[in-house]
């Protein structure tokens, strides 16, 4: 991949990345939950299911799941209905006041499972990278090295993003957690925003 097309990479990726989705809510309510620092695991769960819809597409089987409705709507489904319950059981969340010492933090596999099935369930990204890796792969030269060019560029912006910028901007918000009323009007938006971001993969074809 020459230097160039790697860049032209780069700025799509970031663009990517900040566009806000279900994995910019996840990351951010991650933050808020348990902390900045954290809320890395959810986002790793999360490149752990960017780099299988990679692997999907790589391997060609992206074309099926794109070519198969019914296939297609399963998927969506049960992941439009995963995050609908993640808003559901965030909105319904008790609010305690996150004060240290006073709630133990979300155990860093729960974070990294739910980060996984966040990005997992949404075919949407295996249409996605089926229409955005050809564009930066060359079918004439060796495809493992650009494969992995891509997935490392597309993985560590991705954590940058994540961590960096959502995870960071929910920092802001932490001191409203020390108070019983602000955690609670915090899970209500992070509920409502989880659930919306499933309506939404549900309804928009």
């Amino acid at each position: 991949m020459s230097w160039s097309l790697w860049l032209t990479l780069v700025a799509a990726a970031t663009l990517i990345s900040l566009t806000p989705g279900a994995g910019a809510v996840n990351t951010m309510a991650n933050s808020l939950g348990s902390g900045w620092s954290r809320s890395i695991w959810g986002i790793l769960g999360q490149q752990v299911a960017l780099l299988t819809h990679l692997a999907v597409v790589a391997a060609g089987v992206g074309v099926l799941v794109a070519g198969s409705p019914v296939l297609f709507n399963v998927i969506r489904y049960a992941g439009a209905a995963y995050l609908v319950y993640l808003g559901v059981r965030q909105f319904r969340s008790r609010a305690e006041a996150t004060r240290l010492g006073e709630a133990p933090p979300e155990p860093a596999g729960s974070m990294f499972r739910r980060g996984l099935l966040v990005n997992l369930t949404n075919p949407k990204a295996v249409v996605f990278f089926l229409a955005f890796t050809p564009q930066f792969v060359r079918p004439d030269r060796p495809l493992l090295p650009q494969y992995a060019v891509l997935a490392a560029t597309i993985v560590t912006i991705d954590v940058v993003v994540m961590w960096f910028f959502f995870a960071a901007a929910a920092r802001g918000l932490g001191r409203l957690t020390q108070r019983e009323s602000g955690q609670r009007t915090l899970n209500r938006v992070f509920g409502s925003l989880f659930v919306g971001v499933g309506v939404l993969l549900a309804a928009v074809h």
